[in-house]
């Protein structure tokens, strides 16, 4: 369940900061596995892509889904307004949700074979 996954990872990797945001499936997506959209006032929206992530492994999902969350903190607490920046901000906090949750987030994926199904 991505609610409960989301809860436990807002705990224990985000202190809490991310109440505020709501995340979703979306089976639209078929171009990016995840996104996260600013909507102003300390709000945003993490949207994974079903049709992407059904097809891979817990791992995955848990991966893409705190890369969206890191995103989700930066816009929260730093107002980073730029979803598409995987600056220094972005690797600090992909460099300690790693080593704290045994995780390998990275700036990309390698979804490219699901990607091809989609074109």
């Amino acid at each position: 369940d991505v609610q409960r996954l989301f809860f436990e990872f807002n705990e224990a990797y985000f202190y809490g900061k991310l109440d505020q945001v709501a995340v979703s499936w979306n089976w639209h997506m078929t171009l990016c596995a995840g996104l996260c959209e600013y909507e102003g006032d300390g709000l945003c929206t993490v949207k994974l892509s079903e049709p992407l992530l059904k097809l891979r492994t817990r791992k995955d999902l848990v991966e893409t889904l705190l890369h969206e969350m890191i995103h989700a903190y930066l816009f929260v607490t730093d107002g980073n307004m730029d979803h598409d920046a995987h600056g220094p901000e972005f690797h600090k906090h992909m460099d300690r949700v790693n080593k704290a949750s045994g995780a390998n987030i990275t700036v990309f994926h390698n979804f490219h074979e699901e990607l091809n199904n989609y074109r």
